[in-house]
């Protein structure tokens, strides 16, 4: 593997870091202006977990964060990662894909399966982007995914969207009362309403829908909803399709709240 470099131009008026991961280039523009002392308030935010093995990038990433207030730690490999996620309980981790030893896929389930860390909410970075690493990724619980090369204020808004989101809440009977806009999905009295009308869903459509407003704006995988409704024995991972069209034409004028991620899944607009 090529190691990565960082090249600095400019630094009278501005500085370009570029460093390279094999064929991939993430790009960050910093200005002199933005390096002054952080506020009480942004140093109040949460703390940022990075497993990644590359140090550069480590070190891009780091600064971003720590700009906008963030206290950040940082581990390169899957096993010092998950020590740091149990100790420390970070808000988020940045969970390369590629890691030597115990790769991103695996901390992603044991952070997903250990009490300690179920909550922590996980930004995958993927190198390629392969539909097949996004779907695996989101399957064992990521919450978003980035794929490289990135621009780290892409990445600086994605994981803060995800924190935004609050973490994931567990399946059982919680008796939300959910409200998007003029829906309203209301899981004590298994009813959904759009703007005071009584929209009339079956059990599945129900759960799905729910499922994907208690989170608004995750992608979730057809897998993993079909994991929030395996009391329905004879749905398939196809099936979903039918059911978010059917869910849709029930929804009318809300059709286009329930989006279709290419390749991946589905996912509530926000």
């Amino acid at each position: 593997m090529l190691r990565a470099r960082v090249y600095r131009t400019g630094a009278a008026k501005g500085m370009e870091t570029r460093a390279p991961i094999g064929e991939h280039l993430i790009h960050a523009t910093f200005t002199r202006s933005s390096w002054g002392p952080f506020s009480m308030a942004r140093m109040l935010k949460e703390t940022i977990l990075i497993i990644e093995d590359e140090p550069d990038i480590i070190e891009v990433i780091e600064y971003n964060f720590r700009r906008e207030g963030y206290n950040v730690v940082s581990a390169t490999n899957g096993e010092k990662g998950l020590e740091i996620a149990r100790t420390r309980r970070p808000s988020a981790v940045i969970l390369d894909l590629m890691l030597p030893g115990l790769d991103g896929i695996e901390v992603a389930r044991r952070l997903r399966q250990d009490p300690a860390t179920s909550g922590i909410a996980i930004v995958m970075l993927t190198a390629k982007g392969e539909e097949s690493d996004i779907v695996l990724g989101l399957g064992v619980g990521a919450d978003d995914y980035v794929v490289k090369p990135f621009r780290p204020k892409e990445l600086l808004a994605r994981v803060t969207t995800v924190l935004r989101r609050g973490p994931l809440e567990e399946e059982g009977p919680t008796g939300r009362r959910l409200e998007r806009g003029g829906l309203v999905i209301d899981e004590a009295r298994h009813q959904v309403t759009k703007d005071g009308k009584d929209i009339a869903l079956t059990l599945t459509e129900f759960k799905l829908l729910a499922a994907l407003a208690a989170v608004p704006g995750r992608v979730f995988t057809r897998r993993h909803l079909l994991d929030k409704i395996q009391g329905d024995a004879y749905v398939q991972e196809r099936n979903i399709d039918v059911h978010i069209k059917s869910i849709r034409k029930k929804l009318g004028e809300e059709t286009d709240c329930v989006v279709t991620v290419r390749g991946v899944g589905y996912k509530l607009k926000e």
